[in-house]
């Protein structure tokens, strides 16, 4: 079904289904940039405008829906909601600490390098929820200023996100768009991201680090802690250990096994949910897998559900197609020059608006252009130009991606208030650099 076929039997008052949608989502991206209206009430706005003006039926608007990345947000969600209950992560981060001596720059590069594996293992959104609070509790100890630690841990994040595909939310929504491995992100993306973050670290190294002093009183406070303590539950960490690592081989093993990555994570969380809870009370039961639900990121998740459906509207109505057609007129067809624009119009636009809503635009951009190409094979460097240029693009401000707007709400609760302008201008060049790197990359493994 195409075009008008798949939009309702007719649109609102006759209007042209293109014009409709076009407006519809400009105005739906508008006001998600302007942040005046909670960003899950708008995308499901507009998500209903496009049915309820005709743009689309209800049968097309749910095809629209990616449920493999749901279910793969939702059941990594669940699975760190419970395992957060261990003190791991705060295990982790107090340990890091110590291990360089409370030192103010050893603390920072290791919860920078503790957050980029994270970010790759679990996914930025989750690791910055898990680090942060721990970094403004060392921060205070130490008497320090937290934002260059937290202005670290957004890049780390990022960064760290890029190279797998439960990393960032744009991997995950690409990779179950063209049905990518977790196993081909490794091999494709992982290679660039130490580089990467080895660079970003040395300049932030080169403008705080020397800055960055602590009394010897306040680092023995720090020495004083006891990363045992953070340890509260000892049977949940071993089984939450156990499914992570399950998960995980399961992601890696995902093309042989015939499954998706949404059923392994969901199924993961199925599984620790019953291990938690096997020794309690049908009514214990009852309440902790509430209590465990109710610390899904929803709000993400319903932002989602109407992006794609806001999507599928100007998909259907040939919007993204007149795009397409513009965009190969541009470049010529060349496919050296689609992939560095694709890198570099993704990445400014990551910084400018949530990359989440940009990627979602961009995926049946690029499937659009396959026969051009010569199939859908031929379009690889495209889709790693896309994730690189989306997952690194989300370091250029604040609005750039999930995980910042996390540690700016986190900053700002604990009296630390991350001013945007601030914020960006020391994080786009920095971001620039990072995409020039990853044009280099680009280049010389694939054009």
């Amino acid at each position: 079904m195409h075009g008008s076929e798949a939009t309702a039997a007719h649109i609102l008052f006759g209007w042209d289904p293109l014009w409709v949608s076009s407006i519809l989502f400009v105005v739906t991206y508008a006001v998600i940039v302007s942040e005046k209206v909670n960003r899950a009430i708008v995308s499901l706005l507009g998500a209903g405008l496009m049915v309820m003006l005709g743009v689309l039926n209800q049968e097309t608007a749910v095809s629209g829906i990616d449920f493999n990345t749901l279910g793969l947000l939702t059941g990594m969600m669940v699975i760190v909601t419970i395992t957060k209950r261990s003190g791991i992560f705060q295990y982790i981060a107090v340990w890091s600490a110590k291990k360089v001596r409370a030192h103010p720059w050893g603390i920072l590069l290791m919860l920078s390098v503790v957050t980029a594996v994270f970010s790759a293992l679990l996914d930025n959104v989750t690791t910055v929820l898990l680090i942060v609070p721990v970094t403004l509790l060392i921060c205070h100890e130490l008497d320090l200023s937290p934002y260059p630690y937290l202005f670290a841990e957004i890049f780390c994040s990022n960064i760290g996100g890029t190279a797998t595909l439960i990393g960032d939310p744009p991997n995950i929504m690409i990779g179950s768009a063209v049905n990518l491995t977790f196993n081909d992100f490794l091999f494709n993306l992982a290679p660039v991201v130490p580089l990467i973050l080895l660079i970003t670290l040395g300049i932030i190294y080169a403008v705080w680090g020397r800055k960055l002093q602590a009394t010897d009183d306040a680092r023995e406070r720090i020495m004083q802690f006891r990363e045992q303590d953070a340890i509260t539950d000892a049977l949940l960490l071993k089984q939450s250990l156990a499914v992570l690592a399950l998960v995980i081989g399961g992601f890696v093993m995902a093309h042989p096994l015939k499954l998706e990555p949404a059923s392994i994570a969901m199924f993961g969380a199925a599984l620790l949910l019953l291990l938690s809870n096997l020794h309690r009370s049908p009514e214990q039961q009852s309440e902790d897998v509430q209590k465990t639900f109710s610390k899904v990121e929803w709000v993400t998740i319903f932002f989602f559900i109407g992006l794609f459906v806001a999507v599928k509207g100007i998909e259907q109505a040939g919007v993204l197609e007149i795009l397409a057609d513009r965009a190969l007129k541009l470049t010529g067809g060349d496919i050296t020059l689609t992939a560095m624009t694709i890198l570099w119009i993704s990445a400014i636009a990551s910084a400018l608006v949530d990359n989440i809503p940009f990627v979602a635009t961009m995926i049946p951009l690029i499937k659009s252009m396959a026969p051009t190409f010569g199939g859908a094979e031929n379009l690889m460097p495209l889709w790693w130009s896309l994730a690189l240029g989306a997952c690194l693009g989300g370091n250029g401000s604040l609005v750039g991606a999930s995980a910042n707007l996390i540690v700016a709400g986190f900053a700002e609760r604990s009296g630390h208030r991350i001013h945007f302008l601030k914020f960006m201008a020391g994080a786009f060049p920095l971001m620039i650099l990072s995409i020039v790197i990853a044009s280099g990359y680009i280049y010389l493994r694939y054009l």
